[in-house]
């Protein structure tokens, strides 16, 4: 838990509702916390003891731990683009993640967009730019039309994502996003109902869970709809049969066509009956009130039976 990026706080949320459910009788759970400055396990009385990066043990009163899994729930780098998982598979640590190429896909949305496009996955019109390009701004009005949304490419949480209605306020809305990464991505503004769609393996079966249907207090889905209570999140959605088809059709593909791991929440927008992607979350929120908690729970399953079906998958 943790990680680099200004999600650290949510990860250090998700994380220790992970140790908090998981079922102590079954595991030895060992909250690690990694940060630019420093990785360590923190115990039960928040003394801390510094990981061996050379193979991510831990030595506590003379005697060295190694650990039999890694339950992933870093937002962010290095948790979530690959890093982290590049980094146990050289190690050979299972992890409750997918593999270091899809989480560093996932990640680049520009990317993720392009590679799934020839599979049929519909997306919204966009314009890339990088740290440097010129600003054309007739030509991105012209390719996404107004009002649009000014997204960085490679972060989460909705940090640097402004939806912008007119010219003049483009160039501030791209400011904010280069104070997030060196690459952006300008999309058409997609109006219909937005879904999150929650896919994991159980059992070794590519399983959809009930979808939930996002509505905004605020002008879209930002960090405080997402962690301050700004939004309805309705599981199940109130969408049509039809609807529940096509996006639980597509949510499954992709994460198959991608060949996911362990758990994955996917954004869609509907126009009309055809679910637009918008993302690809592979390491989820996992607080109490994160929607795939929410989702597992309209599925019948408890947080500890949950959580253990991610650690099952990867040690099985």
């Amino acid at each position: 838990m943790g990680g680099y990026s200004n999600e650290y706080k949510i990860s250090l949320q998700s994380g220790n509702v992970v140790y908090n459910y998981l079922n102590k009788d079954k595991f030895d759970l060992f909250r690690i916390h990694i940060f630019k400055e420093k990785w360590i396990y923190v115990d039960g009385n928040d003394n801390e003891y510094p990981i061996d990066r050379a193979d991510f043990s831990v030595n506590i009163d003379e005697k060295k731990i190694s650990f039999d899994c890694v339950f992933n729930s870093i937002h962010g780098t290095p948790g979530e683009d690959g890093l982290l998982q590049a980094y146990f598979e050289l190690l050979k640590i299972p992890l409750t993640s997918c593999g270091f190429y899809q989480a560093a896909l996932t990640f680049n949305k520009r990317d993720l967009l392009s590679v799934l496009k020839p599979y049929g996955v519909k997306s919204a019109s966009s314009y890339y730019l990088n740290k440097g390009d010129a600003i054309d701004e007739d030509a991105i009005i012209e390719k996404v039309k107004l009002p649009c949304f000014v997204k960085a490419n490679k972060s989460g949480s909705s940090y640097g994502i402004s939806k912008v209605y007119k010219k003049e306020n483009l160039q501030q809305a791209i400011e904010l996003a280069y104070k997030e990464d060196d690459e952006i991505i300008i999309e058409s503004c997609l109006t219909g109902t937005e879904v999150s769609v929650g896919v994991l393996k159980l059992k070794g079966k590519t399983t959809v869970l009930p979808i939930t249907e996002i509505v905004s207090e605020n002008d879209f889905f930002d960090y405080a709809a997402k962690y301050e209570g700004k939004s309805k999140e309705i599981t199940p959605a109130r969408i049509t049969k039809v609807q529940q088809e096509n996006v639980s059709y597509w949510a499954r593909t992709i994460y198959d066509v991608l060949k996911m791991r362990g758990f994955t929440r996917s954004e869609f927008i509907f126009i009309n009956d055809e679910p637009y992607l918008l993302e690809v979350n592979t390491t989820p929120g996992l607080t109490t009130n994160s929607i795939l908690p929410q989702q597992a729970a309209a599925a019948g399953m408890d947080l500890p039976s949950f959580f253990e079906s991610a650690i099952n998958e990867v040690l099985s």
